[in-house]
């Protein structure tokens, strides 16, 4: 009793089976985990108020040219933790009241984030982004 399991049917032509053996895979090289391939990092500096991107040699004292939010103030600082005394991680000694208008703290620091470069152009429109979709 050669067939276990397998019943006759119309594909059996009468005679045994041919059997064929199967090689292993070969296994690849390197082992471990693939290194994932992400996008670049930059470090940007963004206004608090539109969340537009600021040039890299901006005067802090000044204002943001998108909106004119003030630069030099809590909301757009390192620092700023709405959670913590004073709303500020560094010891201040009073509360400043206004979190958006210009003041002189002197733990001030720029607060910038580390952005993924996803990509490197955009259309300027969603025209000009169908029309670039079937352009040849």
């Amino acid at each position: 009793m050669d067939r276990k399991y397998r019943q006759r049917g119309y594909m059996d032509s009468g005679g045994a089976r041919e059997r064929t053996e199967h090689k292993p895979a070969q296994k690849p090289e390197n082992f471990g985990p693939r290194t994932p391939n992400l996008p670049g990092k930059r470090e940007v500096v963004r206004c608090a108020s539109c969340a537009a991107l600021l040039p890299a040699g901006i005067d802090y004292t000044g204002k943001c040219p998108r909106c004119g939010f003030e630069l030099h103030s809590c909301k757009q600082c390192t620092f700023f933790d709405s959670a913590s005394r004073f709303e500020c991680t560094q010891p201040v000694s009073a509360r400043i009241p206004k979190k958006d208008a210009r003041n002189h703290c002197n733990f001030y620091s720029a607060r910038a984030t580390i952005e993924r470069e996803t990509s490197s152009a955009r259309p300027l429109d969603a025209r000009a982004a169908f029309e670039n979709l079937f352009r040849k």
